[in-house]
């Protein structure tokens, strides 16, 4: 399938919970089955929103484990550029602190950032809309 010309959007919310990132995980397969992505490419974007979605669990949401909070993940393809947005409520995001650890400093986790970056053409933070306070918008130019 031809991307050209194609526009799509699907959204859906989640609650702020390790629990819940499998739901995130198949709802990003199932749009992007829709949306007739290659499948390596599909499950890298996958790994990219799964990493995302536990970022904002773990750190967004740090010391608030009992939070009933749900995120919002929006799954968007306008011609050949995807576009992944998270909406949540938890505490700003510092962009000066979002970084990876040392590559060679094996150990586990940690590598989130870096697996995301690898994976997306552009990573930023937008100023949330009410009633959120982050936005995180991942962009993929993909190929026909």
């Amino acid at each position: 399938m031809s991307l050209e010309n194609f526009s799509h959007s699907e959204k859906k919310d989640f609650l702020v919970s390790s629990a819940s990132l499998k739901d995130v995980r198949a709802f990003s397969r199932d749009v992007f089955e829709k949306f007739k992505i290659d499948e390596d490419l599909r499950e890298e974007l996958v790994l990219a929103i799964a990493e995302a979605a536990q970022n904002i669990v773990k750190h967004a949401y740090k010391d608030m484990p009992d939070t009933q909070d749900k995120m919002v993940v929006r799954i968007s393809c306008n011609d050949d550029v995807l576009e992944i947005s998270f909406f949540d409520k938890g505490k700003p995001v510092e962009k000066s602190k979002v970084k990876h650890r040392a590559i060679d400093d094996i150990k586990p986790g940690g590598l989130g950032t870096f697996f995301i970056q690898q994976i997306m053409d552009s990573i930023n933070f937008e100023p949330g809309k009410e009633p959120w306070i982050n936005n995180l918008v991942l962009t993929k130019k993909l190929k026909n």
